[in-house]
C-alpha cells in the first residue's frame, strides 16, 4: 500500500500548508488571493491555521450560503452516513432525492409541472441543459453573452467568454455557440443611458435573426440574471422581460443560470424572480447541497423528459447523504426565513457602501441585489492593494472582472459583522490614499 513519508510531518501553518499546495495541487484549480488557509469556520467567520480570525465576505464562491460549521447539517450528515451513505439512484431509488425534487419543484416560478435532474456541480448541470435544449428542439445553435461564466466542465467552458485561459490551446469547443454583449448599462458599449436606452444590446441579437442566425435553428439562450463573475452585473427589468419573450416568438427555450446566484444571494430565492419572468429551464449548483457537491437541472417535465438514459447519469449525483444536508439547509432557510433577511441585510450593507462612495472618490460603483453587491474602484492596481490589506486585516474579500470587489457574505453575517467589515474597507482606502499598502499585494494577489 502507498502511505505518506514516515518522517513528514502534518502540515500545520498557513505558510507549510501553502508551500506544500503548489507542489502537489496543478496550476489550473488555483486563481490564489492570499497564501492562507482555513481550518474552521463558524455562521459568518472563518479561522485559519495560524489562528487568526475573518469575517467571511465571499461565502466560499457564494457556496456557503447558509455559513460555515452549521451542527444540524453535520448531524444530518453523520446520521446518513452512519446508515448508508449512497447507492446509484440510475439503478435503485432514494427516497431523500425525490423529497429534496419535490421541495425544489414547489420553489419553481410558476406551475408545479416539473421535474428535476441532480449532477454533482453547476458546471454538470450546465452540460445537461445543453443536451435537453438540443434534444427537445431538435435545435443545435447556443446563445450566451460575453462575459458570462458557466463553468470548467467542456459544455459550460463552450459557452463561457470570460477568460482566455479557458479555451487556450484546447482546440475546438463546441460549435455553433454565438455571445452577444450583456446588458451592462454602466459601461454601455452603445453609449446610451439605462433611463432612455431602446434595448440597443437586445436588437443585437435580433439584427443577427435577420442577417446570418436563423433564430428557427437556435436551441436556447443561456442568461446569468445577474452576471456574477464579470462584476455582480445587475440587468434592466425591461431588458430581461424583453429577452424572455423573444426566446418565446421563435420558440427558443430561455434559460437561466442560477449556480451562483440562488438560494436567496438575491434577495429572492431565484434571482430571476427579481424580474417577473419564468424561465424554461433553471440551472442551481453551489449552495445547492448544504456544503456538499451538488448541481441541479430544474424544467418543465416535457423538456426534462426530452433526454432519454443514460445521456446524463452520475454514480455520485442525488446521494442520500447530499440530498439530507440540502434538505436539512432547505429546513434551516425557512426557519429562518434567510432569503428575507438578505434582502434586508443587503439593502443596510449596500447602503453603508453608498456613504462610504459619497466620501471617497475611488469609489466609482455600488450595485447589487441582496447579498450580492458589487463595488467598483478606479483601477485594477487600487482594487488589489485594497483586497490584500483587506485580507491582512481579517476580511475575506476578492476581486472580480476589471475592478470590482465582490461581496457575497452568507446570509447569516450579523449587522456588527456587516458594520466591521465597512470599517476594514474604509480602513484600507485609507492606507492605500496614504501610501502605506506595500506592492508586495502585486505580487501575492493573483486572482481571476
Amino acid at each position: 500500500m502507498c502511505s505518506l513519508p514516515t518522517n513528514q510531518k502534518r502540515l500545520c501553518t498557513n505558510k507549510e500548508i501553502c508551500t506544500r499546495e503548489l507542489e502537489v495541487l496543478a496550476k489550473t484549480q488555483k486563481l490564489p488571493y492570499c497564501p492562507i488557509a482555513f481550518k474552521s469556520g463558524q455562521d459568518a467567520l472563518l479561522y485559519d491555521y495560524d489562528g487568526k480570525e475573518y469575517i467571511d465576505l465571499l461565502s466560499s464562491a457564494s457556496s456557503a450560503n447558509i455559513g460555515h460549521g452549521n451542527k444540524e447539517i453535520a448531524k444530518a450528515v453523520y446520521n446518513q452516513m452512519s446508515k448508508l451513505p449512497q447507492f446509484a439512484i440510475a439503478y435503485f431509488s432514494c427516497r431523500e432525492a425525490v423529497e429534496y425534487a419535490e421541495k425544489l419543484i414547489e420553489l419553481y416560478p410558476g406551475d408545479n409541472n416539473k421535474k428535476v435532474i441532480f449532477s454533482s456541480s453547476g458546471s454538470e448541470s450546465i452540460d445537461a441543459t445543453i443536451k435537453l435544449s438540443k434534444c427537445y428542439t431538435s435545435r443545435n445553435k447556443i446563445i450566451s453573452f460575453n462575459g458570462a461564466y458557466h463553468g470548467s466542465t467542456f459544455g459550460a467552458l463552450s459557452i463561457s467568454a470570460i477568460s482566455l485561459n479557458m479555451k487556450r490551446k484546447m482546440g475546438p469547443m463546441i460549435p455553433d455557440i454565438y455571445h452577444f454583449n450583456y446588458p451592462i448599462c454602466i459601461k454601455c458599449p452603445y453609449e446610451k443611458c439605462e433611463s432612455s436606452c431602446n434595448l440597443q444590446c437586445l436588437k443585437e441579437i435580433e439584427n443577427a435573426f435577420s442577417l446570418y442566425l436563423p433564430p428557427e435553428e437556435v436551441a436556447a439562450v443561456f442568461f446569468e440574471p445577474i452576471a456574477g463573475d464579470a462584476g455582480i452585473i445587475v440587468p434592466p427589468k425591461r431588458y430581461v422581460q424583453a429577452l424572455a419573450e423573444l426566446c418565446k416568438k421563435y420558440g427558443i427555450l430561455f434559460v437561466v443560470d442560477e449556480i451562483q446566484q440562488a438560494w436567496g444571494r438575491s434577495g429572492k430565492f431565484f434571482a430571476i424572480e427579481n424580474f417577473d419572468v419564468e424561465p424554461d429551464l433553471i440551472v442551481m449548483g453551489k449552495a445547492s447541497g448544504g456544503g456538499l457537491p451538488m448541481g441541479i437541472v430544474m424544467g418543465k417535465t416535457e423538456i426534462m423528459d426530452s433526454l432519454d438514459a443514460p445521456a446524463h447519469v452520475f454514480t455520485m449525483s442525488g446521494n442520500s447523504t447530499v440530498c439530507v444536508a440540502a434538505l436539512k439547509m432547505l429546513e434551516i432557510f425557512e426557519r429562518e426565513n434567510l432569503v428575507e433577511q438578505s434582502k434586508t441585510k443587503g439593502e443596510y450593507f449596500k447602503n453603508k457602501l453608498l456613504e462610504l462612495k459619497n466620501k471617497y472618490d475611488i469609489i466609482k460603483d455600488v450595485r447589487g441585489l441582496g447579498l450580492s453587491i458589487g463595488v467598483d474602484l478606479d483601477n485594477k492596481i487600487s482594487t488589489t492593494k485594497i483586497v490584500y490589506q483587506c485580507q491582512q486585516n481579517g476580511l475575506v474579500l476578492i476581486s472580480i472582472g476589471e475592478c470590482t470587489l465582490r461581496i457575497q457574505p452568507p446570509l447569516v453575517i450579523t449587522y456588527a459583522q456587516i458594520d466591521k467589515s465597512i470599517d476594514i474597507i474604509e480602513q484600507s482606502i485609507n492606507a492605500l490614499l496614504d501610501g502605506k499598502i506595500s506592492d508586495e499585494a502585486l505580487s501575492v494577489i493573483n486572482g481571476w
